[in-house]
């Protein structure tokens, strides 16, 4: 077997390059790129993209261009090619991104979608890409009809905000009636140098070049939620895993490449979080995420299941889990045990051995952040921002914030400003430290609901409402 590398770069491009993955070898890349790079990929030229030949439901074909491969370097520098950014944590690392913007201040540029969604934006290279879906049960509008309902993946050219290509999938039915809160695009996609991946439920998992052609689709099960599907397609070495407990209760791992199944694993129930890679400190990669009750730790490689530790929570599990040096932190349900550490690195049930601590602080929905010695999150109900200390899980602090609200977005880390959004636009910047401090509150308003996670790629930070997609930057 070949030598592990650091887990969070496990679900980023750079092997697939040549280059080293080590957290200081990628640090130097991306100080390299931000000091030889001046422009974005090369810009791209017209063509037209020819309709797609997978099997499965047919994207709409339409006048595309042709993609321009952005350099490792710079993806090093500036990518945010999943869900939570390169490492799966949320971490964006330092950024010029501004703290406080407007509608008028600091709006690089706002584009139009064409319909709802919750899922986040995903950058790479001059490409910023997005999914939602139209047709049916979209906030604001009729409620139209169920044989309408389709999913759209947008292509964005990231410096002007112009669409590059949209694709549209009709949803496989039948489909749920209605999902409460989320809608019918929660799924993030992921994205590497050859494809975008994205995962529609019931209706599949796609593959796309960066041209926009079909290069593949696979089912991961038939099965609906009233909750819908919101976990997203994590990328590791050339697997593309999901998280299927919706559709067929299973963790699947396909292809890249071609979509073909390497492994599964059942008894995958009432979770909806995505799954991250975590290295244990032995060097033993880990495929790390939760189930209700429960968190798995298992074989990236081949889905064998090293471990498993009880949770005490009893309710279906949102938040994705957090990784920092061989202890993954664990948040998830409303009452009771809503919070968890567990040293990696072991083997059959580790309860008793590897669970460090428990705390009844905790949220239902918002992942958290790892800054410093100390965890950060915000309570989805209350609007509560809470920092705990990671070694015990005592609480430093909690504070509500001034007229939150809901918050259902994970927050972000930019360098020592942690970003917090909540479902009506607001935006609380809070320094990341163990002394709580609000640097600025900022609000969009567009009369949509804000449920994504933000992005950020080099200095701009991208928003993402039911209506818009929004880029700030200095």
């Amino acid at each position: 077997m070949a030598a592990p590398t650091p887990s969070w770069t496990i679900a980023t491009p750079l092997a697939r390059f040549g280059l080293p993955t080590s957290p200081d070898s990628a640090l130097l890349l991306g100080l390299l790129a931000a000091l030889l790079l001046t422009t974005a990929a090369c810009a791209p030229s017209a063509s037209t993209n020819p309709s797609s030949s997978s099997s499965g439901a047919s994207p709409q074909a339409s006048t595309t261009v042709s993609y321009s491969q952005p350099s490792a370097r710079q993806l090093a520098a500036d990518g945010w090619p999943g869900f939570r950014g390169p490492s799966g944590n949320g971490i964006a690392g330092e950024s010029d991104v501004p703290t406080s913007w407007s509608d008028d201040e600091h709006m690089r540029w706002k584009l139009e979608l064409p319909g709802a969604g919750s899922s986040s934006p995903v950058v790479w290279g001059d490409r910023v890409y997005i999914t939602a879906y139209s047709g049916y049960f979209v906030p604001g509008q009729d409620r139209g009809s169920i044989d309408e309902l389709q999913r759209h993946l947008l292509a964005i050219d990231r410096a002007s905000g112009d669409l590059i290509w949209e694709r549209k999938i009709a949803a496989k039915l039948p489909e749920e009636e209605s999902i409460r809160d989320h809608g019918f695009a929660a799924s993030t996609p992921a994205v590497d140098d050859q494809s975008v991946y994205v995962f529609f439920g019931k209706s599949g998992v796609f593959a796309f070049d960066h041209d926009g052609n079909q290069q593949w689709t696979a089912s991961v099960g038939e099965q609906t939620h009233g909750w819908g599907s919101g976990a997203s397609p994590l990328l590791v070495d050339d697997l593309v895993v999901i998280n299927a407990s919706v559709e067929s209760g299973r963790l699947i791992a396909l292809r890249r490449d071609n979509g073909e199944q390497v492994w599964e694993v059942g008894g995958v129930r009432e979770s909806w979080n995505t799954p991250i890679i975590a290295q244990a400190e032995s060097g033993r990669r880990e495929l790390v995420f939760a189930i209700q009750g429960s968190i798995w730790g298992l074989d990236p490689a081949t889905g064998e299941r090293f471990w498993e530790c009880d949770t005490d929570i009893g309710w279906y599990m949102v938040p994705s889990i957090v990784a920092n040096q061989g202890i993954v932190y664990c948040l998830g349900g409303r009452s009771g045990i809503t919070a968890l550490a567990v040293r990696l690195g072991g083997s059959g049930n580790v309860t008793d051995s590897h669970r460090l601590w428990t705390s009844q602080k905790g949220t239902n929905v918002t992942s958290p952040i790892v800054s410093g010695d100390h965890l950060y999150w915000m309570q989805d109900q209350q609007g509560i921002a809470y920092c705990a200390d990671l070694a015990t899980g005592e609480i430093v602090y909690e504070e509500r914030l001034n007229r939150a609200g809901q918050v259902y977005a994970s927050a972000i880390l930019v360098g020592d400003r942690i970003y917090y959004v909540t479902r009506d636009g607001k935006t609380f910047v809070v320094a990341a430290r163990p002394e709580f401090e609000l640097l600025a509150t900022n609000q969009l308003s567009d009369r949509g609901v804000f449920d994504a996670s933000p992005a950020v790629a080099d200095d701009h930070l991208f928003l993402r409402s039911h209506n818009y997609l929004y880029c700030l930057g200095q």
